[in-house]
C-alpha cells in the first residue's frame, strides 16, 4: 500500500488486528527485514511495516535525513489516525524513534529502539570508516548521513517521556558505552544488552525480536 505524507510517497504493509505497532528498518534496507517478526506479532497486534523515504518501494527524494524521516512516520501515524500506537525501530529506525520521542511527545505509547545512536561518534570507528568507503565506491548517498547525523543532545534525550526499551547486541556496531548513555538519559527506559548478538542478528529475518517486543508491550506502563 502507498500513502503520501510530508512530500513523499511511502510504501507500507499492514497485517493483523489489535493495538497498532509501527516498525521501521535500518539504512539501505526495507520492511522485509521484519517479516518473520510480523508474522508472529500480527496475531495480537495490527502491524505496520514501513519503507523509509529513499528505501524499498518508497519514493526517492533529494531531502534525506533523520529529522525528515521522523516527520514522515509522525505524519503517517496521524494520517492513518492510529490510536496509542507503539513504535519499534532498528538502527536508522531506532534513531527515528529517538526523534519521535523528542519531537512528537505523546504520539507513541511505547518505544523500542534497537541499535540506535544519538551521535555518529556513538558508533565504533571501524564501522564509520566502512560506511565512508561504501559511499565512495557505490555512490549511495544514504550512507553519508550516518557519518554526520544525528546530533541529539543529552538534554533532548531527557525529553523522551514514553516508556522506552533500549536494545543492543553484545557485538553491536554501536559502542556499548553509548547504548548505556542513551538509557541513562531517557526516563522510564529499560536497557538490554543481548549476549552473543550483533547489530542486527536478533532482528533481520529473525523471530527473536518478536519475543522481546511481546514481553515489553505486555508489561505495565511505568509511572
Amino acid at each position: 500500500m502507498y500513502i503520501d505524507v510530508n512530500g513523499v510517497t511511502l510504501y507500507y504493509e499492514v497485517s493483523g488486528s489489535g493495538p497498532a505497532i509501527v516498525l521501521v528498518h535500518g539504512n539501505a534496507q526495507d520492511h522485509r527485514i521484519f517479516l518473520e517478526t510480523a508474522q508472529k506479532l500480527n496475531q495480537d497486534y495490527t502491524v505496520y511495516l514501513l519503507d523509509s523515504r529513499c528505501h524499498g518501494k518508497s519514493s526517492r527524494v533529494k531531502k534525506l535525513g533523520y529529522e525528515e524521516m521522523a516527520k514522515d512516520v509522525a505524519e503517517f501515524t496521524k494520517k492513518l489516525d492510529l490510536k496509542d500506537p507503539c513504535f519499534c525501530g532498528y538502527s536508522d529506525g531506532g534513531i527515528v524513534g529517538l526523534l519521535l520521542g523528542i519531537r512528537y511527545p505523546g504520539l507513541f505509547k511505547k518505544l523500542i529502539l534497537c541499535g540506535a545512536n544519538s551521535h555518529p561518534q556513538g558508533m565504533k570507528r571501524l564501522w564509520l570508516k566502512l560506511f565512508a568507503l561504501t559511499e565512495k565506491f557505490t555512490f549511495d548517498h544514504r550512507r553519508s548521513m550516518i557519518q554526520t547525523e544525528p546530533r541529539i543532545t543529552a538534554k533532548e534525550l531527557g525529553q523522551i517521556s514514553a516508556p522506552t526499551m533500549i536494545l543492543a547486541g553484545q557485538w553491536d556496531m554501536v559502542k556499548e558505552a553509548h547504548t548505556r548513555y542513551l538509557a541513562s538519559n531517557i526516563r522510564h527506559s529499560i536497557l538490554r544488552i543481548l549476549p552473543r548478538e550483533g547489530h542486527g542478528s536478533y532482528i533481520v529475518h529473525s523471530e527473536k525480536l518478536y519475543y522481546i517486543i511481546k514481553k515489553f508491550l505486555a508489561a505495565p506502563m511505568q509511572q
